[in-house]
């Protein structure tokens, strides 16, 4: 059953997170996010514009020796494996940089990381056939739409019990280091800490500002989502290329930020019971827009997650609707002046946008491995790594005090204008819709079979998410 107080607190967390912003930002009351156009600005004058490829994993097949114990060096070596979702694009470098560190600094540990493609839904098809194989990592990242579905069927060990029985030494880690309700974000419906938040984002718009004024908007920024469909339009018109690109990874994220943007909901409690509501005329309106922007006004460009990244920074879309954790991926590859805004509204409704990112979860069985991801962990929410992986990626620390910390992140947000719109925007966010039980994975699955019927034309919106609320909702009987 899905927890509304949960629900809730998830809400009010980021809320808390709010304060972030008080680093290098001098802004912000909630009606001055709304008013506000402002829009934030990056020139890059890179010319290293890598191929845009899949992270490969730190260590290869070969030569890792994911959950045994071996002798190296006259001393006893615990090897771990860390899965995460990260392709290069999407902070794939830092993952590296950041296990090469520790693994340099620790003798008696050595850490394998994993890259699993497809988001979120990839690593825990992964992971589910890694469990029927008798296996299974011992750190895994899972998101927030898919906390339900973890923790109802697989094994984990709770943080504090990890650090309750290895490292009782930092028995206060967590509630020294992380707000009561940023630690509710990785607590399930039946009150248990499955994990604890690692990555926090939220959507943002990235602005090719040189092909703006090559099509005549000069510094016009869309606010709504009826002027991206405008500007979108004078973009292909003008310069014959792509005005408008949503992402379209293995989830559905930012598409629940349209439809709850213009007033619906993805799921609710009816008479106790979770069932799907996406289908209303608001979520009708939000997703027949980018149905009608794909197939009608052909001024937005339907691709893959990875191959809309290129396409932005190659020049060829003017207007790029994607995560914050995007930001560094897109400033080392853009070759233009590159700007970030809000997320745009419907109307003056006030935007609702999903939580981006996840949580590092235990999963190791032994008790050396446990002790010994404990302890990765405990490096990677070092303000030090945490500063590391905001810079490498653009998401939100959960940890405190980051933001002012001399070691952290002080400097980096003084001078960033690119992160400014997602730190606004922060009390605006709300919880990733996580369908509860066995049926968590393909209720996500269906979502995606919805959205390709309807930005690729094959279904109205109406009908399509029809369909697909009507089928979540037997599966979830």
């Amino acid at each position: 059953m899905v927890n509304i107080k949960k629900l809730s607190n998830l809400a009010l967390s980021i809320l808390m997170l709010a304060s972030f912003s008080a680093c290098g930002n001098n802004q912000t009351t909630t009606n001055d996010i709304a008013s506000d156009s402002t829009t934030q600005t990056v020139e890059n004058n890179n010319t290293d514009n890598t191929d845009n490829k899949e992270s490969s994993e730190v260590a290869t097949e070969d030569n890792k020796e994911t959950s045994e114990t071996t002798k190296e060096n006259n001393g006893e070596v615990t090897t771990i494996e860390y899965w995460h979702v990260n392709a290069e694009t999407q902070g794939g470098t830092t993952v590296e940089e950041l296990v090469n560190k520790f693994n340099e600094e620790h003798d008696d540990i050595q850490v394998v990381a994993r890259f699993n493609p497809d988001m979120y839904k990839g690593l825990m098809q992964n992971l589910q056939a890694e469990q029927a194989a008798g296996k299974t990592p011992d750190i895994v990242q899972v998101g927030w739409a898919f906390l339900e579905y973890f923790s109802n069927n697989f094994e984990y060990v709770s943080p504090q019990d990890a650090i309750d029985q290895y490292a009782p030494d930092d028995k206060d880690f967590l509630t020294e280091n992380f707000l009561p309700n940023v630690l509710d974000l990785a607590v399930n419906n039946n009150g248990d800490q499955v994990g604890i938040p690692y990555s926090l984002s939220n959507p943002v718009l990235y602005i090719n500002r040189d092909l703006m004024q090559e099509a005549g908007l000069g510094d016009k920024t869309p606010q709504t989502w009826e002027e991206i469909r405008e500007y979108a339009k004078i973009v292909t018109e003008k310069t014959g290329k792509y005005g408008f690109y949503e992402q379209e990874p293995a989830d559905f994220w930012a598409q629940q930020a349209m439809i709850e943007s213009n007033g619906g909901k993805m799921i609710e409690l009816v008479d106790g019971q979770p069932k799907a509501v996406f289908a209303t005329e608001e979520g009708f309106e939000a997703m027949q827009l980018m149905a009608d922007m794909l197939n009608e006004d052909k001024s937005a460009a339907h691709l893959g997650f990875d191959e809309g990244l290129q396409a932005f920074t190659n020049g060829e879309i003017a207007l790029y609707y994607t995560t914050i954790a995007k930001r560094a991926a897109v400033e080392k590859g853009a070759q233009f002046k590159v700007e970030t805004t809000l997320s745009p509204t419907f109307g003056d409704k006030e935007r609702k946008l999903p939580a981006g990112g996840s949580m590092l979860a235990i999963t190791a069985k032994d008790p050396k491995q446990i002790a010994a991801a404990w302890e990765f962990e405990k490096f990677l929410y070092s303000v030090e790594s945490m500063a590391a992986w905001t810079e490498g990626t653009g998401y939100v620390p959960p940890r405190k005090g980051v933001d002012e910390d001399p070691n952290g992140l002080k400097d980096f947000l003084a001078e960033n204008e690119l992160m400014k719109p997602a730190i606004e925007q922060m009390p605006y966010v709300a919880p990733w819709a996580s369908f509860p039980g066995d049926a968590g994975l393909q209720a996500e699955q269906m979502l995606l079979d919805m959205r390709d019927k309807i930005f690729g034309g094959q279904q109205s919106a109406k009908d399509a998410m029809t369909q697909a609320q009507e089928e979540i909702n037997r599966i979830m009987e």
